[in-house]
């Protein structure tokens, strides 16, 4: 039997240590769960997503009682910048929750199909994704998607020699 060992490295901060250009990138994500639309689980999700031009959008979740029908913050983020520029690598994003008339203490992490748009994104353009994850006693970052995801499905999964 062989054992394969899988580490996952986070970094914890606090929104201060973080440079301005990043805590201006959580601050959007914040804003943006007062937008969402969350009727049924009350969990307001923001997220917010910064291009390496400096162009930066802002999403939120969209809840549908017919629940797969809703849809994440981080992947409405993600493509509507995509939509916009194409050509354009992600630089980073941030995201924020917030229920129970407060933010969330300590992050929230993105769902699956969240982390596997983040990695397509990722391996798209060949670059690192940096994932910010707001809590109010901290913040989550990741140094890109594959080490939320290490177990990736990704387009050589697809070859036959994999």
């Amino acid at each position: 039997m062989d054992q394969k060992i899988i580490e996952t490295k986070v970094n914890i901060y606090h929104l201060t240590e973080l440079e301005p250009e990043i805590q201006v990138l959580i601050n959007k994500a914040k804003e943006q769960v007062q937008q969402a639309y969350a009727p049924y689980s009350n969990f307001f999700v923001g997220a917010a997503v910064l291009l390496e031009n400096g162009a930066l959008f802002v999403a939120n979740n969209q809840e549908n009682a017919a629940y797969p029908s809703g849809l994440c913050a981080e992947r409405i983020a993600l493509f509507y910048a995509n939509a916009q520029f194409p050509d354009v690598p992600v630089r980073a994003i941030a995201i924020a929750a917030y229920t129970g008339n407060d933010f969330v203490a300590y992050p929230i992490t993105p769902c699956g199909s969240c982390r596997q748009v983040m990695l397509e994104a990722e391996t798209r353009f060949e670059n690192s994704i940096d994932i910010y994850m707001y809590g109010t006693e901290c913040i989550y970052h990741i140094e890109n998607a594959g080490q939320l995801l290490p177990l990736k499905f990704e387009k050589k999964s697809l070859e036959h020699d994999h």
